[in-house]
């Protein structure tokens, strides 16, 4: 785990703290994060992630092969 030094609502995480019987700050920021990351993506959060990015032309790729046979 990482050390990272954060600004954070302090009545935000008294109340996580308080609500989900959290004993210190860290638990309730890293139960919150946990919490966030475990949701499933929306259909257009999924679909932002499509492909890689990449341009280029696999048809000139693909003719710039030699030909073994």
């Amino acid at each position: 785990m990482a050390r990272t030094n954060i600004d954070i609502d302090d009545l935000a995480c008294a109340e996580v703290m308080r609500r989900y019987r959290l004993p210190t700050k860290r638990a309730a920021v890293n139960f919150a994060l946990r919490t966030l990351a475990a949701e499933p993506l929306s259909v257009d959060e999924a679909r932002a992630l499509r492909g890689s990015g990449w341009e280029g032309d696999l048809d000139a790729m693909r003719t710039a092969r030699p030909s073994w046979s």
